[in-house]
């Protein structure tokens, strides 16, 4: 529905409230769009699957929480 409200040139101050609404809950957040964006680049990079990529970050993850552990 965004899409036809974009279309005849409405701006987001016009749109009926109940598009607001609907817009702003389907935009996702920027977090996710940039992990999302860098797990590409990184499987480009590294010529790997999106399963390869989410281990390194779980190792990575692991590695950053023993670190924390040991340095308290």
């Amino acid at each position: 529905m965004t899409g036809v409200f974009e279309q005849i040139g409405w701006t987001l101050s016009r749109r009926p409230k109940a598009e607001r609404r609907i817009y702003c809950k389907e935009r996702p957040d920027r977090r996710i769009l940039e992990l999302q964006t860098a797990k590409e680049i990184l499987e480009e990079v590294f010529c790997t699957t999106s399963d390869d990529i989410e281990e390194m970050i779980r190792l990575r993850l692991a590695e950053r929480d023993l670190r924390e552990q040991y340095a308290h």
